[in-house]
């Protein structure tokens, strides 16, 4: 067969023009990888002319080794770029296509609800960043965790299973969350825990925050409060006194409230507990030293030992009437006080500055007896001769 031109057509290139694939600039098509250097690739993708993918357009790695990533015989997809890049060949890349596919793929998992896994790459104004197949995703602080974030830092380098909460294809904007997956999870050990809270156990735990009024701890699920008071047997200023976010602790379980999702704990325990010795260390009657820790419109509290504090009501400061307690005491000072009454079983005891200001004397054992008694006479004597009485 011969043309005007006189040059001959044979039955191949018949066959190829008729086989022939058509293609545009912006077309994604599929190629048979036929060679690999260091520099690009090259494609067969059924056109007239081979297809070449440049290094910058295989992978975002800029170090990255092409023959790491398409091996000769592999179907790749590929994005027409140029029908005729210069040289007679057609410039593809493989990157382009593989953003565009991820796209749909995301859109799939979406759908589907399901969870991917990502690596933090950087932590950034509002949240932290990962990238999936070269795309670069966004979570936000707020959905990083369903705990309490101290520090973003703390996630960076750090694989997470999340899920996409937003995706937008047309503006290639795509949101993670680490947190609705924690959520879910968390509902399910909460109600198991709270179905087998039992008050007086004891459970470990980590503690997660530290307020002014106390500690919170994880329980597995659950936040429960240390309050100040009982971190330990002595005054507690501040809970950094006694622990620190991260510590593990074991608990007691002082009280709990399912619907109002409240858990109360206790760490000072019943060991080392001074009140267990308070009859032995201490009578009612006798003087001893105490420190001033606190003053009070009724009075003052002054401890005695690490755990023992006392309650030195205002009456019993100062023989004179006093306005305010401190005009007598500060905080700090160090005072004697007659121990009055000790309540065991609600941990109280009552002080008094003024009867211990007094002394120890004690002449109860001087009263006159009913039969034979001893009398004030008897024991002063003398000292009363020249005494008259009218």
């Amino acid at each position: 067969m011969t043309t005007e031109n006189n040059e001959e057509v044979t039955m191949k290139d018949i066959i190829n023009e008729e086989t022939m694939v058509h293609i545009n600039s912006g077309d994604v098509v599929s190629g048979t990888v036929l060679s690999v250097n260091e520099n690009e690739v090259l494609v067969n993708i059924g056109y007239m002319t081979d297809g070449v993918i440049p290094k910058e357009e295989v992978s975002n790695e800029k170090e990255v080794v092409l023959s790491d990533i398409v091996k000769i015989g592999d179907e790749i997809s590929v994005l027409i770029m140029k029908i005729n890049n210069g040289e007679g060949n057609v410039l593809l890349s493989k990157k382009r296509a593989d953003g565009l596919k991820i796209w749909d793929e995301f859109q799939e998992i979406l759908d589907g609800d399901k969870t991917l896994e990502v690596t933090v790459s950087d932590i950034v104004k509002g949240g932290a960043t990962a990238y999936i197949e070269g795309v670069r995703a966004f979570i936000p602080a707020s959905q990083i965790s369903d705990a309490y974030v101290e520090n973003l830092e703390d996630f960076k380098g750090k694989t997470l299973v999340v899920k996409i909460i937003e995706l937008d294809k047309e503006n290639k904007n795509i949101v993670l969350s680490r947190r609705v997956i924690e959520k879910a999870e968390n509902e399910v050990k909460r109600d198991s825990l709270w179905n087998q809270l039992k008050k007086g156990e004891k459970r470990k735990g980590v503690v997660t925050r530290l307020a002014k009024f106390g500690a919170f701890v994880d329980l597995g699920g659950i936040d429960g409060l240390i309050h100040v008071s009982q971190l330990s047997w002595k005054r507690v200023q501040e809970p950094s006194e006694v622990v620190s976010v991260g510590d593990e602790v074991e608990v007691d379980v002082l009280d709990f409230d399912k619907e109002k999702g409240r858990i109360s704990l206790g760490l000072k325990g019943a060991e080392g507990n001074p009140w267990n010795s308070i009859t032995s260390n201490y009578k009612v009657g006798s003087v001893v030293e105490g420190t001033v820790v606190k003053l009070m419109d009724f009075g003052a509290f002054v401890q005695l030992e690490s755990g023992i504090e006392g309650l030195v009501h205002l009456s019993e400061i100062s023989e004179e009437r006093i306005a305010k307690v401190s005009d007598v005491l500060k905080v700090g000072e160090v005072v004697k006080v007659k121990i009055g009454e000790i309540n065991e079983k609600d941990r109280r005891i009552s002080l008094s500055i003024k009867e211990a200001a007094r002394g120890n004397e004690d002449f109860s054992d001087y009263k006159q007896e009913e039969q034979g008694g001893i009398t004030l006479a008897d024991l002063l004597g003398d000292k009363l001769k020249n005494f008259k009485f009218e």
